[in-house]
């Protein structure tokens, strides 16, 4: 693309990009700290408790800055489309 050209992008697909990568930053870092990433993840979204998320990387942080439901329509989202 060069810079003559105007690009649109979808909102949604920016606000589903950004949950992508706040979910495998936030998965690095736990792995990091040998935690059970899909455990805690499962733990947090379910209670709302951040002591769930390491703030190792700064993942707790970047996680609670995703509204939990959001994060659970992105990775039913997900799942569908490789299922599919």
């Amino acid at each position: 693309m060069d810079s003559n050209t105007t690009s649109l992008f979808s909102l949604a697909e920016l606000d589903e990009t950004l949950v992508e990568q706040t979910i495998k930053d936030v998965f690095q870092a736990l792995e990091e700290r040998h935690h059970n990433p899909v455990n805690q993840l499962v733990g947090y979204i379910m209670s709302g408790d951040p002591g769930y998320i390491s703030s190792h990387r700064e993942a707790r942080t970047k996680i609670s800055k995703v509204d939990r439901a959001k994060i659970i329509e992105v990775l039913v989202r997900n799942y569908i489309n490789r299922i599919k």
